[in-house]
């Protein structure tokens, strides 16, 4: 049988340039992608930078036009696919004129944090799990990618896991180092509420700084991936403690062979 990979990032190259993780996000999926028994898909937002027409996104219409409420307010989801021909992977965004239509990222051009990224993020993270039901496409493990994707781990865990779509879904989260300082906005922990999360689920976010998002991101997490040493610190004696299969890789081969603890449950 068939294993399915989904790589849920905040970043992917070529369509966005950060570095490290965009980068290593696109050669962990091409590796992945290599064992015959394995689907890769990937997802990321669509932000207002990325050019349309250079790697031809174009609009899925039938996965398009579901509203996500976020801070009582309805939000239309639009789900823009591409490939990239020389990986033969297909990476699907989630968009949204509200949220995405800006030409930056995460920072603004002062490399301040984007004033809205509490609300883009919870956006994201529910779109990712939205257009997966619409899809009917059931992944064995869901990879997320950085300090954007830290509650896709709890919206899976909670108001997502009635879905028979996610009833043998394992995730697994990356931990980098780089991330932000400052805070997003504090009113994340009632807009989070509103979605029906119970507040004792969340209070660590009552101080949404770095730290506490993928601190959260773990707790939530069936697995857990150290991309540097750096990134460890308080994690990752909370992910001993709680007893959460962990991996600092050394090899590319290490992420596959880390992959087969949740394979085995996942298809039981």
């Amino acid at each position: 049988m068939q294993k399915r990979i989904l790589i849920v990032s905040q970043e992917v190259s070529p369509y966005t340039t950060n570095g490290l993780l965009s980068e290593s996000v696109l050669e962990l999926a091409k590796k992945v992608k290599k064992n015959k028994d394995t689907e890769v898909r990937l997802f990321m937002p669509k932000y207002g930078c990325v050019n349309e027409r250079r790697h031809q996104l174009h609009e899925v219409i039938r996965l398009s036009g579901v509203n996500i409420v976020v801070n009582d307010i309805d939000q239309p989801l639009i789900v823009k696919v591409a490939s990239i021909p020389q990986a033969r992977l297909q990476v699907y965004f989630i968009d949204n004129e509200e949220y995405f239509r800006r030409k930056v990222t995460l920072f603004d051009s002062c490399e301040k944090l984007v004033s809205d990224n509490d609300e883009r993020m919870i956006f994201f993270c529910r779109g990712v799990l939205e257009t997966l039901q619409m899809l009917g496409w059931s992944p064995d493990i869901i990879h997320c990618h950085g300090w954007f994707t830290s509650l896709l781990p709890m919206y899976l865990k909670s108001i997502y896991k009635q879905n028979a779509v996610f009833e043998h879904t394992k995730i697994i989260s990356s931990i980098y180092s780089s991330g932000f300082n400052g805070t997003l906005d504090k009113m994340i922990f009632d807009k989070i509420k509103f979605d029906g999360i119970e507040e004792n689920l969340i209070t660590n976010l009552k101080k949404p700084n770095f730290e506490s998002l993928n601190m959260h991101a773990v707790k939530f997490s069936d697995g857990v991936i150290f991309e540097d040493d750096s990134s460890k610190s308080k994690i990752s004696e909370f992910v001993t403690k709680n007893g959460i299969a962990s991996l600092s890789p050394e090899v590319d081969t290490d992420y596959y062979n880390f992959y087969q603890n949740f394979f085995s449950e996942a298809l039981v």
